[in-house]
């Protein structure tokens, strides 16, 4: 009999940790950034609406959407303030990072989901509301990347603003602050190759005290981007005694 001897606890840690929890689910690293009501578009003059046409059709050198309206509109200040929303500036923002796990909706279907009408994923993370129920001014990113079979959709209903980018091309432009309103992209419209791998990026921005809704429904089968979790100490104990069990037994061989 042959058995294989995991050189050390952080090796077997590493293995189970990568591997995922439940094959019908697609899990996403995201990166989070936390503002101030302060800022200047964050719930200065909150009341806008929707407002088409406030970020780029196409990202910029750093994979970032860019501000296309003129000062002031969406209540955004200028392009200076807007490229603050998805980049890390000390004094401005403090970015974190989650997981965000969308869930087959049933077995086989090939449609995946996550719907949360209390989206303030900051509230556990820092504790910190500024005086209000929750933490309202943040923004998120997302980026993975897909390999295009054809006849795929990408839907989503929330509030703030949303952009979704395809091949670094806009599909989906909810700027503005707006009540939850929906957006949808069909890739067959695209012009994308069956076969072919692509980029998917998610801008997302809560920037007014009222709710946060966050709703994605997609055929899309993301490429999973999630960070390891730490096993929990329970689990370290049983990783412990199974490699002292693996070293016993080949002692004794």
């Amino acid at each position: 009999m042959n058995i294989r001897i995991l050189g050390s606890a952080a090796t077997a840690i590493a293995l189970l940790a990568s591997m995922p929890a439940d094959a019908a689910s697609i899990s996403l690293s995201a990166t989070l950034r936390d503002f101030s009501a302060s800022h200047s578009d964050f719930e200065a003059n909150p009341i806008a609406g929707h407002v088409a046409g406030l970020a780029s059709y196409t990202l910029d050198a750093d994979g970032k959407p860019t501000f296309s309206g003129a000062d002031g509109t969406g209540n955004v200040a200028n392009a200076a303030s807007f490229a603050q929303w998805y980049r890390d500036v000390p004094g401005v923002n403090t970015p974190y990072t989650i997981n965000l796990t969308l869930e087959e909706t049933a077995p086989g279907s090939g449609i995946y989901s996550y719907a949360n009408s209390s989206f303030f994923p900051l509230d556990a993370i820092t504790g910190a509301t500024e005086g209000n129920p929750h933490n309202y001014h943040f923004t998120l990113e997302l980026e993975t990347s897909f390999t295009y079979q054809g006849g795929e959709v990408f839907n989503f209903t929330g509030d703030d603003d949303l952009w979704v980018y395809i091949d670094g091309k806009q599909c989906i432009d909810l700027g503005g602050v707006h009540g939850a309103m929906s957006g949808a992209c069909n890739l067959d419209s695209l012009g994308l190759t069956v076969g072919e791998d692509y980029s998917f990026k998610l801008f997302f921005a809560e920037r007014h005290t009222t709710e946060s809704n966050f709703k994605v429904q997609t055929t899309i089968l993301l490429e999973d981007t999630s960070i390891p979790e730490v096993p929990e100490p329970g689990m370290l104990g049983l990783l412990g005694l199974g490699l002292v069990g693996m070293g016993a037994l080949r002692r004794r061989r």
